[in-house]
């Protein structure tokens, strides 16, 4: 599959709805079964599954065992990704998913200005500029008028 940026737009558009389906699913599936960590589980548990299978059918199965070579702070993104699901089931049903969409938007610009401003994990460095910092302002903006 070519890499261009308007396909990586796309799935990202995409995985953006994802986002704004999954938090609602799985907050109803955490009153389903009256625990909002066993349904943070319960959605790690499908996506890791099936994952796996992917990963075995294309044939990457194997390159997993790599991850015992990994520096520790690699491994973290499940951890990072299970607060995530955990977090936005549990704030869905207290902000509605606009506000949640907004606010985790939010969260996200404002490490991406630092990861990028520190050039993190073999990034290349971009400085934090007037024009990025009045962008994150605009989702900010966003965020309050999503409350009203």
């Amino acid at each position: 599959m070519p890499q261009t940026p308007a396909l990586a737009m796309i799935l990202v558009a995409v995985a953006g709805a994802a986002i704004a389906l999954q938090s609602p699913i799985n907050a109803a599936l955490g009153r389903q079964i009256g625990s909002t960590l066993g349904a943070a589980t319960i959605s790690f548990g499908v996506g890791f599954v099936l994952l796996l299978a992917i990963t075995v059918i294309y044939g990457d199965g194997a390159r997993l065992a790599h991850a015992l070579q990994a520096p520790l702070v690699l491994l973290t993104g499940g951890i990072l990704g299970a607060f995530l699901v955990w977090a936005t089931l549990w704030s869905v049903p207290v902000l509605g998913v606009l506000t949640l969409t907004a606010v985790l938007i939010l969260g996200q610009i404002v490490a991406a200005l630092v990861i990028d401003h520190m050039g993190l994990f073999g990034l290349v460095a971009r400085d934090i500029s007037l024009t990025r910092v009045l962008a994150a302002g605009l989702v900010g903006a966003g965020v309050i008028l999503s409350r009203f």
